[in-house]
């Protein structure tokens, strides 16, 4: 009884065995090959594709099978496929009838889930690996549905030479995906996992057509199509040579292979945020610039768009893509390349100081001869201004109010300010950079620079929604899965807003606003090229050296960024944003809808009564008073510092003092009134600026009026004399201004009287290298002093 208990046991013991086995020896994942790295547009269509690591071209599964490869490949491979469990006992008998009787293989009698299992195996065919795939193939229908077990058959049969499942060879073979394929192109495909070898351009193709035109015949009497179109079908041409796959997004594509794992993105195929004609659109575009400026040795150029209401990217464009001409480097993704930004930074470090409160919109700011610790910005063409309402230094970019600006706000705050809108290239301490923050002497990305735009639209476009809260995540990268925008977009609402941000919705209406008003090309006589009827921000950088070429635009729904140069960084005579950037920038907005202008953040502007001379919050001696709607913040601003209250003679002739003249007989006049040296420029260009009035004769106030100014030098001026063709040291020219253009000006250097000017106060010397002390004394016995350092040649 015992001995038959220990059978009974051992017995059982040897089924629980082989049934684990059976259960257990299909491992969750049948295929571990590599495949291709894929990228849709967001409509589905192939986009760039890119070839798996061991050589092949093989597809990441689809989702599912098109119906007429379903129809082919099962009447050609397998008939019975729906109805077998994985075995089909009448095939396999036949074909060992038919390869007794020819004494060879001419038969295999395997179903299409046999073929998948030995697919995966890869193991030489011996009756025991036959018998072993029987029993998986079993296994595989109790667990896979026959659709999952024909999409694994159609994304890892063989399709002829390094081609690998049905969606590449449709690619590789028609140019098209596979769902868009006739019934004579796919019965070409369904014969080929049979006998792959019969694709070879120029060999085999009466083969391969008798057995194309077989099974359109055979699926012709299955009455999945009917005979004529079986007829027709067998007039198509076969495929020749392989086809390139679409290489419309090559460095979106390299961005996905990089960032995958940290996307948590399982598939190396992703569908993407783009749209596919406007890719397509902006590629034609690229292209044809390209071709114009490669003229000049220009070789490089990208864009991007974002979709400003789904923070998405709708157009990525990282380069030109010409593989063949290795010298373009198109291979180099500029939108994530560190560039130079040149002026583009110049609206936020605008937008910031309104939102702490240091200027607003029109407030003068100084533009005149700078030197800073000897560096000497310059505008771009050179000229002065004397002041320029800050808005329209923002229109005109010009460098010298901007530096001002800068050293105003100073360059640590704005550099921290940068820091919290995510620029991720500043890798050096704020002291590296300095005031040349503001002029490009940082690097950007593309890709950070449109992403801050597109926050900053983002913030303004959520005014309503959020009730006049901020969301944080406005300032998030761009999306480009598709998969993520709903994701996303109930990740912003759900998040909890906030009372402040890093730029405040009044803020950036009025930077936008500013924007809308920059010089455009067609000041230039070029605006002709580019008429648009929509309202844009926008704005250009040109990098120092004329490396790069920069144009960013908004509106409410888009945000494109471009950029011209070359990537290895060689700059080109001409190389202007305005130029070669600005051009492509109005032609993508061309592309796209017309949008709306944002809408007024009424609740977060505040009217303030603001000087219209100076753009300062208006004091008691501003007479000509305008009403603003500028940030809350304005309201931390300083008084106009230039109206002052002057006493005048009754005539109002002359200024006067209490010295020589009865108060009961003054008249008291506001004046506008600019320092010297900011005057001396801004009486040129602003012919309305009215000169104070001279002191009556013996009624001058010694020592208490600031009347003379250094244009040049500033003081603590650092100065480098060239050596003239002779071999002599040149000259250096001192320029000061005296309020009084009838004053003489008496010009002491260390302590050495050198000269007198009188009306037009200029003066060539040669001082000696070292530090000196200049002494200006006017003919009232004003005095001004500073000091300067001339360089030697040698420590230049």
């Amino acid at each position: 009884m015992f001995k038959k208990y220990t059978a009974i046991l051992i017995s059982d013991g040897i089924c629980l065995l082989l049934l684990l086995w059976f259960w257990l020896a299909l491992p969750s994942q049948l295929f571990i090959s590599p495949t291709s790295y894929v990228v849709e547009a967001s409509n589905g269509e192939l986009l760039s594709a890119s070839i798996a690591k061991d050589g092949q071209w093989r597809f990441p599964e689809a989702d599912t099978v098109p119906q007429k490869f379903a129809q082919c490949i099962v009447a050609f491979e397998d008939k019975r496929f729906y109805q077998h469990p994985g075995v089909d006992l009448l095939a396999m008998s036949r074909a060992m009838r038919q390869n007794m009787k020819a004494k060879s293989v001419v038969s295999g009698g395997s179903t299409l889930t046999m073929q998948v299992i030995r697919l995966s195996r890869r193991e030489s065919r011996t009756v025991v690996q036959k018998l072993i795939e029987v029993l998986l193939a079993l296994r595989l229908e109790i667990t896979h549905s026959k659709q999952d077990i024909l999409k694994l058959y159609a994304s890892n049969a063989p399709f002829g030479s390094n081609v690998v499942g049905l969606e590449a060879a449709s690619w590789r073979y028609f140019g098209r995906s596979p769902e868009t394929l006739s019934w004579g192109e796919m019965a070409t495909l369904a014969v080929l996992p049979n006998s792959p070898s019969l694709v070879h351009p120029g060999k085999n193709s009466v083969k391969l057509i008798k057995k194309r035109n077989d099974l359109l015949d055979k699926i012709a009497g299955l009455k999945f199509i009917d005979q004529t179109t079986a007829n027709l079908s067998k007039l198509e041409p076969i495929p020749g040579k392989p086809q390139a796959l679409p290489q419309n997004a090559p460095h979106l594509l390299n961005r996905f292979k990089t960032e995958r794992l940290a996307l948590k993105n399982k598939s190396t195929r992703v569908t993407s945020t783009l749209n596919y004609d406007l890719q397509l659109k902006i590629n034609s575009l690229l292209k044809r610039y390209n071709n114009r400026y490669r003229a000049n040795d220009i070789n490089n150029i990208s864009a991007l768009v974002l979709d400003v209401k789904h923070g998405t990217v709708a157009s990525y464009v990282g380069n030109i893509y010409q593989p063949e001409n290795k010298e373009l480097e198109s291979h180099v993704d500029m939108i994530r390349a560190p560039r130079s930004p040149g002026s583009t930074l110049k609206p936020l470090l605008y937008a910031s100081m309104m939102n702490d409160g240091f200027i607003l919109p029109r407030t003068l700011i100084p533009d005149i001869p700078t030197q800073i610790g000897g560096y000497s910005p310059q505008n771009y063409d050179l000229g002065y201004d004397g002041a320029i309402p800050a808005d329209k230094a923002l229109s005109r970019s010009l460098n010298i109010p901007s530096v001002k600006m800068l050293q105003n706000y100073k360059y640590q705050r704005f550099y921290d300010q940068l820091k919290k809108l995510g620029f991720s290239t500043l890798n050096q301490p704020a002291d590296h950079y300095g005031l040349s923050l503001i002029l490009g002497g940082s690097e950007v990305t593309m890709w950070d620079l449109a992403k801050t735009y597109m926050g900053m639209a983002r913030t303004l476009n959520h005014f309503n929604d959020y009730k006049g809260r901020y969301n944080p995540r406005d300032y998030d990268a761009p999306g480009y899965i598709k998969g993520k925008n709903a994701a996303r977009k109930a990740y912003f609402e759900a998040y909890e807003t906030q009372v402040t941000s890093v730029l405040d919705h009044g803020s950036i209406w009025n930077t936008f606003n500013a924007m809308e008003e920059l010089m455009r090309p067609g000041e230039e006589g070029l605006w002709e090229q580019f008429s648009s009827s929509q309202r844009l921000a926008w704005k250009t950088g040109t990098s120092f050296g004329f490396r790069d070429a920069w144009a960013i635009g908004l509106n409410p729904d888009y945000v494109v960024c471009v950029w011209v140069g070359n990537a290895d960084g060689e700059g080109r005579p001409g190389l202007t944003g305005i130029d070669v950037a600005a051009p492509v920038l109005f032609d993508i907005f061309k592309l796209l809808p017309n949008a709306n202008w944002f809408t007024p953040p009424k609740t977060k502007l505040k009217k303030m009564r603001v000087c219209r001379q100076s753009g300062y919050k208006a004091g008691e001696y501003c007479k000509d008073v305008i009403e603003e709607l500028v940030s809350p913040a304005g309201e931390k601003t300083v008084l106009c510092p230039y109206h002052k209250l002057i006493h005048l003679d009754k005539t109002g002739t002359f200024r006067v003092t209490d010295a020589c003249e009865s108060p009961a007989d003054m008249l008291h006049v506001s004046w506008f009134v600019l320092p010297p040296a900011m005057e001396y420029y801004y009486k040129i260009k602003n012919s309305e600026y009215k000169l104070l009035p001279p002191f009556k004769p013996g009624c001058g106030d010694v020592g208490t009026n600031y009347v003379m100014d250094m244009i040049y030098p500033k003081d603590y001026a650092s100065i480098y004399v060239p050596v003239e063709f002779d071999g002599s040291r040149g000259k250096v020219v001192l320029n000061a201004t005296h309020r009084n253009s009838d004053a003489r000006i008496y010009w002491h250097i260390d302590g050495e009287y050198i000269a007198t000017t009188k009306n037009y106060h200029q003066l060539a010397v040669s001082p000696s290298p070292g530090k000196h002390t200049l002494t200006l004394v006017d003919n009232q016995g004003e005095r001004l002093v500073q000091t300067f350092t001339i360089l030697d040649k040698e420590k230049k």
